[in-house]
Formats: C-alpha cells, sequence, structure tokens
C-alpha cells in the first residue's frame, strides 16, 4: 500500500483476509429499487448513484443485507459497525486498495503511463464534466469497473493523513482498518469524473468534509450549484468466511456519532 505522495505513503505490506466485492458501482437503479429513492443530480439507471451520505451507503448496505437474508452490518442507532456479519459493507482502505491494484505495484492498476487512464477511467479530460454510467471502460485485472475515476468511493475507515506511516511502523498489519469514531472525515478512494489523473491512482487518498453536504439555498435550484458531492459514490463488500454467531456478536467495534 502507498505511493510518493505525502498521505499515501509510505509502501508497506498489509495481510488482507478474503472478501467479495462488487464489480460494479452502486447504481442509481440499483439504490432506487432497494431503497426507493435516488439522490442522484443527474438520473439515469445506469449511471452511479451519488450526492449521498456516508450514512446513506450504510444505510443501503443494511437493507441489501436484510433483503438477501444476511445479517446487517450496522447498528443505524450509532452507526457501528459489526465486520465479521455475515452481510453487506463498505470495504476498508486497505480492502479498496488491494481490488484496485489486483496484483500490481505501479502507480495505477495499468501501469505508471498516466496517458493511458483514458481507456480504463473517467476523469477531468474525457468526463465532459459529470460521471458516466459505470462499466464502460476497461475493468481491471480482476475485473473490476470504474476504480480509478467516475465516482470516488466512500470507504469504511475514519481518514487520517498520517495512518499510513502509522501502519508501516508496526511491521505487516493484518486487516487494518481505522475505526470511525466521528461522521468526518470519512476516507474515500478512486477519484472521480473531476479530479486530474494524479488523483485516479491506485494509492491515493483523502477525507470527506462536512461542506460536501451543503445544498443550494435558492429555489428552484441553480444548475450552477456545485454542492452534495456529486462526484462521491460507492460499492460494497462482504465477506469470504463468515465466523460462528457467537463470535460475531463481539465486533461492534467502531461507530461513529450522529450527524
Amino acid at each position: 500500500m502507498g505511493d510518493k505522495d505525502e498521505v499515501d505513503a509510505p509502501p508497506h505490506e498489509v495481510i488482507v483476509s478474503s472478501f467479495f466485492m462488487d464489480k460494479r458501482l452502486v447504481t442509481q437503479e440499483q439504490f432506487q429499487k432497494i431503497m426507493g429513492a435516488n439522490p442522484s443530480r443527474w438520473s439515469g439507471g445506469r449511471n452511479p448513484v451519488e450526492q449521498l451520505r456516508w450514512s446513506d451507503a450504510v444505510r443501503f448496505c443494511n437493507k441489501r443485507s436484510e433483503l438477501e437474508g444476511l445479517q446487517p452490518c450496522y447498528d443505524l442507532n450509532t452507526l457501528k459497525c459489526n465486520f465479521d456479519a455475515s452481510g453487506y459493507r463498505l470495504p476498508t482502505e486497505a480492502e479498496w486498495e488491494y481490488a484496485c491494484r489486483a496484483g500490481t505495484t505501479t502507480k495505477y492498476f495499468f501501469g505508471d503511463d498516466a496517458s493511458k487512464l483514458p481507456e480504463y477511467g473517467w476523469f477531468e479530460q474525457n468526463s465532459d464534466y459529470k460521471y458516466q454510467k459505470v462499466g464502460k471502460k476497461k475493468p481491471n485485472p480482476w475485473g473490476l469497473y470504474d476504480m480509478c475515476g467516475n465516482v470516488t468511493e466512500w470507504v469504511l475507515d475514519q481518514y487520517d493523513a498520517d495512518y499510513y506511516k502509522q501502519c508501516a511502523q508496526s511491521g505487516v498489519v493484518v486487516d487494518p482498518w481505522n475505526k470511525a469514531t466521528k461522521p468526518y472525515p470519512h476516507s474515500v478512494r478512486g477519484g472521480s469524473w473531476d479530479d486530474e489523473a494524479l488523483v485516479c491512482r491506485s494509492a491515493a487518498r483523502r477525507g470527506s468534509d462536512r461542506a460536501w453536504k451543503m445544498q443550494d439555498p435558492q429555489l428552484p435550484k441553480s444548475v450552477w450549484y456545485f454542492s452534495d458531492a456529486q462526484w462521491v459514490g460507492f460499492r460494497i463488500v462482504r465477506p469470504l468466511k463468515v465466523p460462528p454467531p457467537e463470535q460475531m456478536q463481539k465486533y461492534w467495534t467502531s461507530g461513529v456519532e450522529r450527524d
């Protein structure tokens, strides 16, 4: 994990337990079907859902888990996460980067040459200033689409600029996870349609801000008012192996204050 930027460094080895990950970003069509609403600015079924809070992504994970007969991962009263429940949840930063890299160690999963990025992702040079339908670009070597662009992705961790430095000092860490204790900042990964190529690297990371929730005060809403984090979406994971029920009850180990 890690790259040359201060918050991405230093490169270090981690061990990540096996998990399943959605091949594509959660779409507006999927979010509407499960949650009965679509918060996105530019509607369209196969476009990625966006303009949603971290807690909205968490609620989607729980609802999808319940519909498929799986144990929900989140306590919606406290937003604590049961990391080892059988249901869906957001990936940790480590899981997300492991999946994005797909066994590579270069800046991007396709190499170090940023000029190839238009083949794999939507970013400021080719996005037409908005997100695009999911799965239209080439996937990474493990068949995951839109890992380097389109919309940046919510992950489970609290954002800490020094977290990678701390992990590197601890040797090889198993399933690293910076457990959240407050709503901001949460980590987001992957770069977006509004970002330069540098932000779409496999290791690039940044934190959320309360201002992302700011809404247009005008009525009717102005088409020029860039609010509500139109560049943030998500994809979800679930564990490959699920521990027995008595062990699961011990893992309400991360939560955030109400926001």
